[in-house]
């Protein structure tokens, strides 16, 4: 994926990734309810999604059927090396250690890096 999505399409993207296929009007269903977005709202970030290949559609009678074409995987990935090259210079240490610095890792956090580096080691 070549261009970023907002936060407003994050959020119709977050549905996609975890039901899909739907509607427009499906999505602004499931969309956070304090959002309160309407269909039209929706549709308006779905057309902004499709222009940039992230979701796909299909008609289905009088409607359009839309689905993640980016795995949410795929895309945590892209989003966390951007952030990493942005404001770290390509490295996972000093990000690691920004959130260490300012409490942000929980007695939880540090055993699942823990965890995670020895089973890198293996």
């Amino acid at each position: 994926m070549t261009e970023r999505i907002s936060d407003a399409e994050h959020a119709v993207m977050e549905v996609l990734w975890d039901e899909a296929p739907l509607s427009a009007q499906d999505v602004a269903e499931r969309v956070a309810p304090d959002r309160g977005w309407s269909a039209n709202t929706v549709k308006t970030l779905l057309g902004r999604l499709l222009a940039k290949n992230v979701v796909s559609h299909e008609e289905d009678g009088r409607r359009y059927l839309y689905r993640p074409a980016v795995a949410r995987d795929d895309y945590v990935e892209g989003e966390s090396r951007r952030l990493m090259d942005r404001l770290f210079g390509g490295r996972l240490t000093p990000l690691v250690a920004h959130m260490a610095e300012r409490d942000a890792l929980t007695a939880q956090d540090i055993a699942e890096i823990e965890a995670l580096l020895k089973e890198l080691k293996a």
